[in-house]
């Protein structure tokens, strides 16, 4: 296995809403993570782009992207129909072949070009389970009434979850949405979805991120810190509800044990969970303790950029290995109703 690791990330301030292109949105990230890296478009030998054609609401619209990158003199890229995290995974695996010594990663999305919440009903069973038009919210909030009777979580932990991320979020300046709340306050606020509040579901955004990945010699040369690769993973569950457990998950568990985050201490984690129980579900399928810092930036509750939020999270704990604030951190990324999808990556500094 060749060593790969992250050098450098960019991202854009999350907006609630907003009229620029994707090339428009694409092109500011794209250079500034560029320039954090010391690099030019000539220095990069593999783009790979997570996005969703749907999202957009306009057919092969990954193709105009590539006006961000500079298609001229000719490049080698790829695109996935998933969060940039996926795209992140096909890089680190590009690299891993030999057939690229540097990687630039990038997705972005536009959750504001409809509701959000009824377009990611047509991610379901397309048979059976779509045509009810169960929005996303209501989804998460029958996954969420299960763990509260089951004991699993309690609405307690749930706003005490809210209330950590709001607050650690205000020191993100990327962040949509932030505040000082208390427990008491949060679990006399009004439910929009039993037993899920307003605070307990994710800030959809608009927003993009873009990370570069290098080689060992590569990464050395260019980075005094890399963020090193040391475990990367990816399962996902069945795609009929009525099959899966809503007080476990499964697909994060062996992702995890997988990519080895059990395997020494971990000092920061930042997990792509939009609801609070998921972080709770999430921090249990991955064997994390209080001594581990969760979503410091305030996560994906606070800015949920469709296809970026996951590639955010791996930006994010990157960024604390290379600053020097954490030396074991691990970055995740989900997708699917209920996390039905969970990519795990364990990054290390020297």
């Amino acid at each position: 296995m060749r060593d790969v690791a992250i050098i450098a990330s960019a991202q854009m301030a999350n907006v609630s809403t907003t009229t620029a292109t994707p090339v428009e949105m694409l092109l500011p990230v794209i250079n500034e993570a560029l320039a954090n890296a010391g690099m030019s478009r000539a220095d990069i030998g593999f783009w790979c782009h997570g996005s969703c054609d749907y999202m957009t609401g306009q057919p092969f619209s990954f193709v105009m992207a590539v006006d961000a990158l500079g298609a001229w003199p000719p490049i080698i890229e790829s695109h996935v129909e998933a969060d940039g995290a996926f795209a992140l995974y096909e890089a680190w695996l590009k690299i891993q072949a030999g057939e690229a010594e540097t990687a630039l990663v990038f997705g972005n999305g536009r959750s504001s070009s409809g509701d959000i919440n009824r377009t990611l009903s047509l991610q379901l069973d397309p048979y059976v389970v779509a045509p009810l038009w169960p929005d996303d919210r209501s989804i998460a909030a029958i996954q969420a009434r299960a763990c509260l009777e089951a004991g699993v979580v309690t609405s307690r932990q749930m706003a005490a979850v809210a209330v950590r991320n709001h607050r650690n979020a205000q020191s993100n300046p990327n962040a949509l949405r932030s505040g000082s709340y208390s427990v008491e306050g949060l679990l006399d606020a009004e439910v929009v979805a039993d037993p899920l509040r307003a605070l307990d579901c994710p800030a959809h955004a608009d927003g993009v991120t873009a990370v570069i990945l290098a080689s060992a010699d590569t990464a050395r040369r260019l980075s005094t810190r890399p963020a090193w690769i040391r475990g990367i993973d990816h399962r996902i569950d069945t795609q009929n509800l009525g099959n899966r457990s809503m007080t476990t998950l499964p697909s994060a568990i062996v992702a995890a044990h997988k990519a080895g985050v059990g395997n020494d201490k971990v000092d920061v984690a930042e997990l792509h969970a939009p609801f609070t129980h998921q972080e709770l579900l999430l921090t249990a399928a991955l064997g994390l303790t209080d001594a581990t810092n969760i979503n410091p930036s305030g996560g994906a509750l606070c800015a949920n950029p469709m296809m970026s939020a996951g590639l955010a999270r791996l930006a994010e704990a990157a960024s604390r290995i290379i600053n020097g604030t954490a030396d074991r951190a691990v970055g995740h990324a989900s997708s699917g109703p209920w996390m039905q999808q969970n990519l795990v990556c364990v990054l290390e500094g020297e």
